[in-house]
C-alpha cells in the first residue's frame, strides 16, 4: 500500500494522544452519534434487511471463490464496449499506469472522484512527483486536501474537523488552489458548501481529465457504477474526454440482479438514505463529442495484496467490504481515537483488518492494528455484508503473537512472531500445557480457590496497565469441578 502515513506512531500511542484532543472527540461523539442513530433508522424500514445483508454476504463470497472468472469476463465485457483495461499487482504500478495515461492525454492537470483505492495507492502524491496536479471535488476530500490533512473517516473524510475549522481553511487555501473564497465567509453550512461549489466549477468546465474509483463492476456488462451525494462524481464521469477509473478487483458483481442487493443496503448503512442521490453508472465510452460521459476510457484493476489476502480462509471476508463505514460509526475505539490513529487510509474496524492483511503485519502499526479493537461485536452486528469482523481480528492477533505460514506476493512465506509478546506467548503456552493435562488444571484451580483471600486487587508488572481500568475477576470459593462433585456426586442427572 501507499507509504503516505510512514512515520506514524502505533495505535497505542497515537491513540493515547488522540484521546486527549478534547476539540477531537467531541467531532467525533457527534458526527458518529448522529449518523448512526439515521442510520439504525433507516435500516428499520426494511423488513428484509436480514435477507438482504444474507444475499449481500453470499453474493461476495460466491464473486471471491469466482473471481478468476469474473474477472475476466469483466475485462471482455470492457473491452467489448470500447474500453481498455489496465492490470496493476501493487500502487507503484498502478501509479505509473495512470501517470503514463495522463502523460498521453498532454494534461497536467486532473479532476477526482472521491476513491479510496486512490488514497491506497497514494495516486495523488505520485502525479504530484510528475508534475500533474490532482483535484479533489468530494467536499469533504476537498477540505481535507486544501488542509494539508489526512482523511479520517471512509465516509466522511473530514469528520475530525468542525464549521468553524473548515471556514478557515478554506478562507486560507482556496486562493493557492484557484478561485478564493469569498469575502466574508461564515462556517454556516450553506455559505460553506456555496464556496465549495464556485471552487470546483471553474476546475469541472476546464478538466479533460478525470480520475475515479468505483463502488461496484458489473461484470456481465463492463458497467462501473459510483454512488454518491453530492454530484461532484458525476460532475466528473460526464465532463472530461478522458475517464480513468482505479479500481480494487473485489469491487466486482456477477450481473445487474446482484448489484440491486447493494443498491438497497450501501445507502442505508452508509447515509442512512433510502438511496443515493446520485446513482452513476458508464459502459465504455461514448461515440460523441457532444454527448455526456469519456471518448477515452481506462479501468485500471489493483490487486495491492488483495490475491493474497483471499488465500487466507478466515481473513478474506475483509474483501466483501462495500465501504459503508457503518462499522466506524459504532465502533467506541474509533469514536474515541479518531481515523488517523490507525496509520492508514482504511480507518476504523474494517482497517483494523484490511490493513494488516494488504500490507502485512511486518510493521509496528500494522502489527498493533488488529488489538485496536475491545471486540464488542458492534462492528459485526451492523455489517451489511456480514463481515465477522472480531474473528478476524483475533486471527490477525494469533499471527502477530505465533508468527506462522501466509501468503506474500503468492508464495508461501513464514512470518516470524513480532517483537513484543514474548510474555504473551508463554502464557498461551503454559495455559495450552495445563488443558492438556486435566491433572494439573485441577490442582492449580483448588491452589487458586484456596488462596484467594491474598489475591492482589490489581495485576503486577506489565499487566498493570490491563488492570488499571479494569476489575479482576473475583475466584470463586470452589471449582466447577468440586461443586459439581460435591452436589451431584459425579453422577449424570439426566438433564
Amino acid at each position: 500500500m501507499s507509504g503516505t502515513f510512514v512515520g506514524m506512531p502505533a495505535f497505542p500511542k497515537a491513540a493515547h494522544e488522540a484521546v486527549h484532543n478534547e476539540t477531537l472527540r467531541g467531532n467525533l461523539r457527534h458526527a458518529t452519534h448522529t449518523i448512526r442513530a439515521k442510520r439504525a433508522t433507516a435500516v428499520a424500514e426494511v423488513s428484509d434487511w436480514a435477507e438482504l445483508r444474507e444475499a449481500g454476504k453470499q453474493i461476495k463470497d460466491h464473486t471471491l471463490r469466482h473471481l478468476d472468472h469474473y474477472l475476466v469476463q469483466l475485462e471482455e465485457s470492457v473491452m467489448a464496449a470500447g474500453g481498455i483495461v489496465h492490470w496493476a499487482a501493487d500502487a507503484d504500478e498502478a501509479n505509473r499506469i495512470v501517470t503514463d495515461l495522463v502523460r498521453m492525454s498532454g494534461e497536467t492537470e486532473v479532476v477526482k472522484v472521491k476513491s479510496m483505492a486512490t488514497q491506497e495507492i497514494g495516486l495523488n502524491e505520485a502525479l504530484e512527483a510528475e508534475g500533474i496536479h490532482a483535484y479533489e471535488t468530494d467536499l469533504a476530500e476537498l477540505i481535507v486536501q486544501l488542509g494539508k490533512d489526512r482523511p479520517s473517516h471512509i465516509l466522511v473524510p473530514a469528520i475530525h474537523r468542525n464549521r468553524g475549522e473548515i471556514r478557515d481553511i478554506f478562507r486560507s487555501e482556496m486562493g493557492e488552489w484557484g478561485r478564493p473564497a469569498p469575502e466574508g465567509l461564515t462556517d454556516t453550512p450553506a455559505e460553506l458548501a456555496e464556496a465549495a461549489r464556485l471552487h470546483l466549477r471553474e476546475k469541472f468546465l476546464r478538466a479533460k481529465v478525470g480520475i475515479s474509483g468505483a463502488n461496484f463492476m458489473v461484470a456481465e456488462t463492463g458497467t462501473l457504477v459510483v454512488v454518491e451525494s453530492e454530484g461532484n462524481g458525476r460532475m466528473c464521469l460526464t465532463l472530461p474526454e478522458t475517464l480513468i477509473s482505479v479500481v480494487g478487483i473485489e469491487k466486482i458483481v456477477p450481473t445487474w440482479q446482484d448489484l440491486e442487493v447493494f443498491l438497497q443496503t450501501l445507502p442505508r448503512s452508509s447515509t442512512a438514505e433510502r438511496m443515493n442521490p446520485y446513482t452513476s453508472m458508464w459502459t465504455g465510452t461514448t461515440d460523441s463529442e457532444t454527448a455526456d460521459g469519456p471518448q477515452t476510457f481506462h479501468l485500471v484493476l489493483i490487486d495491492n495484496g488483495r490475491t493474497d489476502t483471499l488465500a487466507d480462509e478466515v481473513g478474506r471476508q475483509a474483501l466483501r467490504c462495500i465501504r459503508c463505514s457503518a462499522c466506524l460509526n459504532v465502533c467506541p475505539v474509533y469514536e474515541r481515537a479518531g481515523g488517523h490513529a490507525y496509520g492508514s487510509v482504511y480507518p476504523g474496524p474494517i482497517g483494523a483488518i484490511l490493513s494488516p492483511q494488504l500490507r502485512g503485519t511486518a510493521s509496528e502499526i500494522d502489527a498493533s492494528l488488529p488489538y485496536a479493537s475491545s471486540l464488542c461485536g458492534a462492528c459485526y452486528d451492523v455489517c451489511p455484508v456480514a463481515i465477522d469482523i472480531p474473528e478476524v481480528l483475533v486471527h490477525l492477533r494469533e499471527r502477530v503473537v505465533q508468527g506462522g505460514v501466509v501468503t506474500q506476493g503468492g508464495n508461501k512465506v513464514k512470518l516470524k512472531p513480532a517483537r513484543g509478546h514474548a510474555a504473551e506467548r508463554a502464557a498461551m503456552r503454559a495455559a495450552s500445557w495445563a488443558f492438556r493435562h486435566p491433572g494439573a488444571l485441577r490442582t492449580g484451580q483448588r491452589l487458586a480457590s484456596r488462596s484467594r483471600r491474598f489475591h492482589p486487587r490489581t495485576l503486577p508488572g506489565p499487566g498493570k496497565a490491563w488492570s488499571g481500568s479494569r476489575d479482576l475477576p473475583p475466584v470463586p470459593a470452589e471449582p466447577f469441578r468440586d461443586w459439581w462433585q460435591r452436589t451431584h456426586g459425579g453422577k449424570d442427572t439426566g438433564k
